[in-house]
């Protein structure tokens, strides 16, 4: 997946918690924490790659062995200084990532892909990019475009709920 849909994924995931749970939209804190843990792990893995560093964009951050400890050690000190939706919200992010990670190796057969999951227990092959998923008319579909409709989805949510987030960040830049 794309980085910039993990965002969206991130805040669409988070969105519908808060919903589903509070019956509200994201308030401007929990809704930032979610968008970037849901970048996190391309945040830290893409430059790795970029710089030499690893051999592929998906090692260290994108483990469930890195990233199931970062999600407890953030919970707890979320839960450590009462700041409870701080903690669900980086956990709905940092696991937003993951999961949708998974689907696109799945969808076209490339299980073998999956073994970032686990690294480094396990090694992390090239990753072979957008995927074909089939034709229609003689157009190839793609993951790309599943892809665009969830951006797509997620910029349509955020700013339909006010655009959570923005004030926020805009206070910071004011001091």
């Amino acid at each position: 997946m794309q980085p910039i849909v993990h965002l969206a994924v991130g805040y669409l995931c988070y969105a519908g918690y808060t919903r589903w749970r509070r019956g509200r939209r994201p308030a401007d804190g929990p809704a930032l924490v979610a968008v970037f843990a849901a970048g996190l792990a391309d945040f830290i893995d893409k430059p790795l790659y970029a710089a030499g560093i690893a051999s592929v964009g998906r090692t260290i951050a994108h483990s469930l062995l890195v990233t199931i400890p970062l999600v407890l050690l953030v919970w707890c000190v979320a839960t450590r200084y009462d700041r409870r939706s701080l903690g669900i919200a980086f956990a709905i992010g940092s696991l937003s990532h993951i999961v949708t990670d998974v689907p696109w190796h799945v969808l076209s057969g490339e299980f073998d892909e999956l073994r970032f999951l686990l690294w480094p227990i396990t090694d992390m092959p090239a990753y072979t990019g957008v995927k074909p998923l089939g034709n229609v008319g003689g157009l190839e579909i793609t993951t790309l475009w599943l892809e665009a409709v969830v951006l797509v989805a997620g910029l349509a949510l955020w700013w339909t709920d006010g655009r959570p987030g923005v004030a926020a960040i805009r206070r910071i830049f004011k001091t």
